[in-house]
């Protein structure tokens, strides 16, 4: 079985910077894909960025502020989240692709609460 954790959520000032971390836990996986998901209190959970190998993949609307990375050696990812604003409280997910007994799991955390004051 595996595991996402999440940290680093926490409330910030408009214009403030925070970073998520996700780490992957478990035995006998290997990632394929890792990826980052909001959801705003009455609103459907959406896409943030997401990574596969070196390839990222953000929200038009989140490009030039947000930045995912990740250390595969770790099994962790990151979300630089910069210039936030109060539009950007939510609960973050971090989410996984992840091969285990042959098969391709989706895997999700259980999130980490992200709020922006104005």
């Amino acid at each position: 079985q595996v595991q996402l954790v999440e940290s680093g959520g926490g409330s910030v000032q408009a214009g403030g910077s925070l970073r998520l971390s996700c780490v992957a836990s478990g035995s006998r996986f290997s990632i394929n894909s890792m990826g980052w998901y909001r959801q705003a209190p009455g609103k459907q959970r959406e896409l943030v960025a997401t990574i596969i190998g070196y390839s990222t993949n953000y929200a038009d609307s989140l490009k030039g502020r947000f930045t995912i990375s990740r250390d595969n050696a770790k099994n962790t990812v990151y979300l630089q989240m910069n210039g936030l604003k109060p539009e950007d409280t939510a609960i973050y997910y971090c989410n996984a692709g992840v091969y285990y007994s042959s098969s391709l799991m989706n895997v999700w955390g259980k999130g980490t609460l992200v709020t922006v004051s104005s």
